[in-house]
């Protein structure tokens, strides 16, 4: 991988991602996750749908088409809450990249969209296909798998261990968005996650009535 997946994909990197669990601080208050049998079903079914739509738009965003690209993205991300996260996160990587990494594709993204998608700017900023999708895909479950060990004391081997088994359909997720690098935005897949919208949705509710340990 090129440094500047690597160091997006890096928990340690100063672009706001830490703040988001991906829906599983509302599905923990709700018992839906509660241990790691019930984290590795979460991951995996947020893997195969947000994951893949992240990363089917992060490998078209290495090809250019930035305001197409963003209306088709909130076309397909029904919730407001989610929406709102998406760009907070790409707002906070463009902060950073400005300084990592300044370009004529940063900026041009930037004058058309001054709160990129977060899948978006990482497709712009890491260039290759593959492995935009890839950074996109693995930060769909690494958000959530840190926040269960935060919110639930898990054991961090067993969770990074759920992590690494899920390699094998992270890198499959990142090969099917690749090939779909070239298609036109509106005819990009779909995928959809209704359970997904409906915890950002009530855990958007909830944040502003109670105090949470994560904005999303």
């Amino acid at each position: 991988m090129n440094l500047a997946a690597l160091m997006i994909a890096d928990s340690r990197f100063p672009g706001g991602g830490h703040v988001h669990s991906g829906g599983l601080e509302e599905a923990v208050a709700r018992r839906l996750v509660h241990d790691e049998p019930s984290l590795r079903s979460f991951l995996l079914g947020r893997l195969r749908t947000a994951g893949e739509l992240g990363a089917v738009f992060a490998a078209a965003a290495c090809r250019g088409h930035y305001p197409e690209l963003d209306a088709e993205l909130d076309a397909r991300t029904p919730s407001p809450a989610q929406r709102n996260a998406s760009r907070v996160q790409g707002r906070g990587i463009a902060r950073a990249a400005r300084r990592a990494w300044p370009s004529a594709a940063l900026a041009e993204l930037l004058r058309v969209t001054p709160r990129p998608h977060h899948p978006i700017i990482v497709g712009v900023l890491v260039g290759e296909p593959f492995e935009a999708a890839q950074t996109v895909a693995y930060h769909a479950v690494t958000g959530p798998a840190t926040a269960a060990i935060r919110l639930l004391g898990l054991d961090p081997f067993g969770v990074n261990a759920a992590l690494a088994a899920l390699a094998p359909e992270i890198d499959a997720i990142a090969a099917t968005a690749a090939d779909h690098a070239d298609t036109a935005p509106e005819d990009l897949p779909a995928p959809s996650a209704p359970g997904l919208d409906l915890l950002a949705e009530a855990h958007d509710r909830h944040h502003s009535e109670e105090v949470r340990l994560f904005v999303s």
